[in-house]
């Protein structure tokens, strides 16, 4: 792999999004620095599911493997380093990375995922991803006729308690005794047959490491093996500090060629949608590449092909 201080894209994050876009401009002939901060989200999932042939595959597995065969792509290099600051020069821009080393580029792509912020409640750092999930495309299965708990905090996630009935038809929506709930709406959930709990969550009680009840304000215990929920997210620092344009719900909005509101830098995966799963990430980050290098090759053909340097 090589190593130049010069390069056609800079991909700032190491998971499926970032990944898949250097595989693809790899094979685009491109010089590629892809920098990997090394902190994961999905830190605490134990398998990738819904990606065909890597069904159930760690995700840690998934990484060696992908970074495995970004290896016969000489113009890819991969760094385990952290992005201080993105710096827009007259020739694209300069990348500072952690400990001060810099990368001049053409090109930037955000594969940086989001920080989830997990709410104080006793129990539920220790059970998240292994009885508290958010999405039942990856873990559903598993998990399938289990008694469900769902943080039903928000309409949008008690219509996601009635969804949840798919994969279970034990589940109890918790409003945490703050949402007013319309009678046509209570309606619909017990037709479904989605139990109402509006007491306030004391407390989660763990058995090992998986979840046996749900404390309530009284003390009384509701029975539940899994809980779904969504915790707020929050774009990374680099990303807030770029400033960059954010939809209503705080995603990274960009345009048809996978473009942030900051021309020349992009971006895939997760920080741009909620709908947030590994291969929808890896689909997006073969995208933004294919973006990239058509505008590159393009660029270049335009000039005559100059010396890249």
């Amino acid at each position: 792999m090589t190593n130049s201080k010069r390069k056609d894209v800079v991909i700032i994050g190491g998971g499926p999004a970032g990944l898949n876009a250097a595989l693809v401009l790899g094979r685009a002939r491109k010089k590629v620095l892809l920098c990997d901060g090394g902190t994961r989200r999905n830190l605490m999932a134990e398998q990738i599911h819904g990606f065909v042939t890597r069904d159930g595959t760690p995700p840690m597995e998934f990484r060696r493997i992908a970074r495995e065969q970004l290896r016969p792509y000489e113009g890819v290099e991969v760094r385990d380093v952290g992005i201080s600051s993105v710096e827009r020069i007259a020739s694209g821009f300069r990348v500072v990375l952690a400990g001060g080393d810099a990368v001049e580029c053409r090109r930037v792509l955000l594969t940086t995922g989001l920080v989830d912020e997990r709410p104080d409640l006793p129990g539920y750092r220790e059970l998240w991803g292994k009885s508290i999930f958010a999405c039942p495309y990856c873990h559903g299965w598993e998990v399938r006729d289990r008694a469900f708990g769902v943080l039903a905090t928000s309409a949008m996630l008690l219509d996601f308690s009635l969804f949840l009935t798919g994969w279970s038809r034990d589940v109890v929506a918790f409003t945490q005794g703050g949402l007013e709930v319309p009678a046509e709406q209570r309606q619909r959930l017990e037709r479904a047959g989605v139990r109402l709990e509006p007491r306030r969550i004391r407390r989660l009680v763990p058995h090992g490491e998986h979840l046996e009840a749900v404390e309530l304000e009284d003390g009384t215990r509701v029975a539940r093996e899994v809980l779904f929920a969504h915790p707020h997210q929050r774009q990374t620092e680099l990303v807030q500090r770029l400033g960059l344009a954010l939809d209503e719900q705080g995603f990274v909005r960009i345009n048809e060629r996978m473009e942030t509101s900051a021309p020349g830098i992009h971006a895939a995966g997760d920080l741009t949608t909620r709908l947030q799963s590994a291969i929808v990430a890896a689909s997006a980050g073969f995208q933004a590449a294919a973006m990239i290098n058509h505008a590159l090759n393009m660029e270049n053909a335009d000039a005559g092909f100059p010396s890249e340097g």
